[in-house]
């Protein structure tokens, strides 16, 4: 009951609201009781990270083509990162970041080895989902309007005059991403090439989903 309440006191408020003195009161109990429990703030972080890792865990992979089914299990990580964001950020505050999405990483794991790649191979294209997933997260969450007006991307961008590249490529850098399709086309291409050559792959029906999003969560 502990670890679920400081769980959901996380998800609605953010870390910062996360105190044992809050989470006693919330549950009706005295502070000692919280320690008695769960031990100290630090240990508390750690078990309410693990109780959501197992439950991101058991989120459903798709498709009957092995392709079809890695770029399933890899979309489980990128959606179960944004779609609790406040957790994640937690798990990146104390350096548990692998611990939060080990048992999705895993999956994920033995999709690409059921795929047909072997040990050194899947271990390389693991990492470099994930490396693309990391990357495209701080992209997704970075908060444009808390940088100064001369520094944000459109105004950089469009103070830029250089004959080697056209007012179109420059219009559209000074415009606003669409980072969840950007996402799907890098993560299809990064799956594609680490699945080049293995038989039975399958490109199935798993082409770019500019959703992305959809059964796989």
């Amino acid at each position: 009951m502990v670890i679920d309440a400081a769980l959901q006191l996380v998800e609605s408020e953010g870390s910062g609201a996360l105190s044992m003195r809050r989470l006693a009161a919330d549950l009706g109990v005295a502070t000692t009781t919280i320690y008695w429990h769960v031990g100290n703030r630090d240990e508390l972080v750690v078990a309410l990270i693990r109780r959501h890792a197992q439950r991101m865990g058991e989120s459903v992979v798709n498709g009957d083509h092995p392709r079809d089914r890695v770029l399933s299990a890899a979309r489980n990580i990128w959606t179960s990162a944004l779609s609790h964001r406040n957790v994640t950020a937690l798990a990146n505050q104390v350096g548990a970041t692998t611990l939060l999405h080990l048992p999705l990483e895993v999956t994920l794991l033995a999709e690409l080895q059921a795929a047909g790649l072997e040990d050194g191979e899947a271990a390389d294209a693991l990492r470099a989902i994930l490396f693309c997933t990391a990357g495209f997260l701080v992209a997704a969450w970075r908060d444009e309007e808390r940088v100064p007006v001369e520094l944000q991307r459109r105004a950089l961008w469009a103070s830029v005059r250089d004959p080697r590249v056209s007012d179109g490529a420059l219009d559209a850098l000074a415009g606003e991403p669409d980072t969840q399709s950007l996402f799907e086309t890098a993560l299809v291409a990064i799956v594609d090439a680490a699945l080049a050559g293995c038989s039975g792959s399958g490109r199935g029906d798993g082409g770019v989903d500019p959703g992305g999003d959809g059964p796989d969560r």
